[in-house]
């Protein structure tokens, strides 16, 4: 049978489907996000360390989850276990009525990374397989922009809702979920996504270099995210906020303007010079004398940085058999929940050893490395490029 894929053409309503779902998910799994810390203060007086506890808990499954998520998505269907992702997110949202108590909430939390990882990686490899082959870049990268949507969406009406009562925002974590079952169930999908084809394991090698890259720039993010307000209080310079918000509008901005480059100039190119857009902004930060100066530098790594993963990601796929691309992708993701494991702590202990400055040189660093890291990758469909 003769696929849109095939033919070249986008399948508008499937990836609004998939695209949907994933956003309705994610607005799901993070509505309670902003709301958790109060109540597990409230619930159960429990210390900072508890509620750290509580709330990144998700990321520990999902960083365990996602290649083993990827590998059933290759076996039995990108849409069946989409499905399942969107299903695990409602029972956990429903699961947050019961009086479980502090040791069954972070249970809940675990369980509901699994959601998220099904969720996640199946509906990329979907994705790609409903893309023209010369629109995948552009694609893996708009289905980022739905995810990072979602989650801007769920907070902030989780933390809206929450005048209204815990309850009222667990329901809407359910409702959320719901919703996306259905919009990925209004996708017709194929029976399988192809039977792997021996063995190989989860952490499939093509995954490796192109996740390795991925780690190191997560350096960056990590600083930005946790330090960047400080850094510019350290200064005497108010509203570092800005930088973030700039920094977020820009991302999601790239994706939608540019977001072909990847497929048009072709991945590894792409990730170069996206690893330097990521330096050459946090090189600005660190040294910024002022506030318009900081928020240009997270315009200039927004922009650098938000077409890096997607330019990763379809390295990742070049190099990967079609019936593996699920575990590949599952794998590869799995990086950037352990970059942001290791960095988060690392960064710290740099911010506490060498100041705020330090952490964003750090940061460059990293990226700088990652771009290393990325020229060592064969893309063999570049080569013709290359030679011309």
């Amino acid at each position: 049978m003769t696929t849109s894929a095939d033919r070249g053409t986008i399948p508008r309503r499937a990836l609004v489907g998939v695209f949907g779902g994933l956003f309705c998910g994610y607005v799901g799994l993070t509505a309670a996000i902003p709301v958790l810390p109060g109540f597990v203060r409230e619930s159960f007086g429990a210390t900072d360390f508890a509620i750290g506890l509580v709330v990144m808990a998700t990321a520990l499954t999902a960083l365990l989850v996602r290649p083993v998520a990827g590998h059933l998505a290759d076996r039995y269907g990108h849409r069946r276990v989409m499905q399942m992702g969107a299903l695990i997110v409602a029972a956990g949202g429903a699961l947050y009525f019961l009086p479980l108590g502090l040791a069954g909430l972070v249970a809940d939390r675990l369980l509901l990374g699994v959601g998220e990882a099904s969720l996640f990686t199946a509906g990329a490899v979907w994705t790609v397989s409903l893309a023209p082959h010369h629109r995948r870049g552009q694609l893996i990268g708009l289905y980022g922009v739905s995810m990072w949507g979602g989650i801007s969406v769920g907070t902030f009406l989780g933390a809206a809702l929450l005048p209204a009562g815990y309850g009222a925002v667990w329901g809407f974590s359910v409702a959320a979920a719901l919703a996306g079952l259905l919009l990925i169930s209004s996708v017709p999908g194929p029976s399988h996504a192809g039977q792997p084809s021996g063995g190989g394991g989860l952490l499939l090698r093509p995954a490796l270099l192109p996740g390795a890259a991925l780690a190191l720039a997560a350096a960056g993010y990590a600083g930005l995210a946790a330090f960047v307000v400080l850094h510019l209080q350290a200064r005497g310079i108010h509203s570092g906020v800005a930088v973030l918000s700039g920094f977020s509008a820009v991302y999601g901005g790239t994706r939608l303007v540019i977001g072909h480059l990847p497929d048009r100039l072709g991945p590894r190119r792409v990730a170069i010079w996206s690893g330097i857009g990521e330096a050459v902004g946090l090189l600005i930060i660190a040294l910024a004398p002022n506030l318009p100066v900081a928020v240009f530098g997270g315009l200039v790594m927004g922009v650098g940085f938000s077409l890096l993963h997607p330019s990763l990601a379809l390295m990742v796929m070049n190099l990967t058999d079609s019936s593996k691309q699920g575990a590949a992708i599952g794998a590869y993701t799995s990086f950037w929940d352990l970059g942001l494991a290791v960095w988060g702590p690392l960064i710290g202990v740099v911010a506490t050893g060498f100041g705020y400055p330090a952490v964003f040189v750090v940061g460059a660093v990293c990226a700088a490395a990652a771009v290393a890291v990325a020229l060592c990758v064969r893309q063999p469909s570049e080569q013709p490029a290359a030679a011309g």
